[in-house]
C-alpha cells in the first residue's frame, strides 16, 4: 500500500482514534511523522509517543490524552496537501484559536510551532493546525 499523503494518513489515524475513545494509535514510522509526535506531545496533545520495532519498517505508537472523558485533539486538520502546497511568510502565520491552539509548520530548520516560527522569524509550509 503506497501512500501519497502520510501525513494526513497520520492525522486521520490520530482523529479517527480519538473519536472510537482509543487510548493509543499505531502508524508506519517516518522522520516527519515522528517530528510531528513529537510537537503533539510538548504541546501537551498526547500523552507521549514510541517508536516500536516491529521487523519490518518500524511502527509509530501515539499515547492518545483525554481530559474529562473527552479528547484533548478536538481538531486537527491538514493544510498543505501533495497538490495544493501552502507555503507562508512569517508574517503570515497563522493564529490558531487566537493563541490556544497550534500550527504546525516546516521551516528550513526543521518542524516547528507557529509560535516558534514567528519568534525565529521563519515562514515555510503549513502543514496542519491542531487545537
Amino acid at each position: 500500500m503506497s501512500l501519497t499523503d502520510p501525513v494526513a494518513d497520520m492525522l486521520t489515524r490520530i482523529r479517527n482514534a480519538c473519536s472510537a475513545g482509543h487510548r493509543r494509535v499505531d502508524m508506519p514510522v517516518s522522520k516527519l511523522k515522528t517530528e510531528v509526535a513529537r510537537l503533539l506531545r510538548d504541546n501537551h496533545y498526547i500523552a507521549d509517543y514510541k517508536i516500536l520495532d516491529d521487523g519490518a519498517h518500524g511502527v509509530l505508537r501515539l499515547y492518545l490524552k483525554y481530559h474529562n472523558e473527552l479528547p484533548v485533539i478536538r481538531e486537527l486538520r491538514r493544510i498543505s496537501t501533495p497538490g495544493l502546497r501552502r507555503y507562508v511568510k512569517c508574517r503570515e502565520l497563522p493564529r490558531v484559536k487566537n493563541g490556544l491552539g497550534m500550527a504546525i509548520v516546516s521551516t528550513p530548520k526543521g518542524l516547528m510551532t507557529d509560535r516558534e516560527a514567528r519568534s525565529a522569524n521563519l515562514g515555510g509550509e503549513l502543514l496542519a493546525v491542531v487545537w
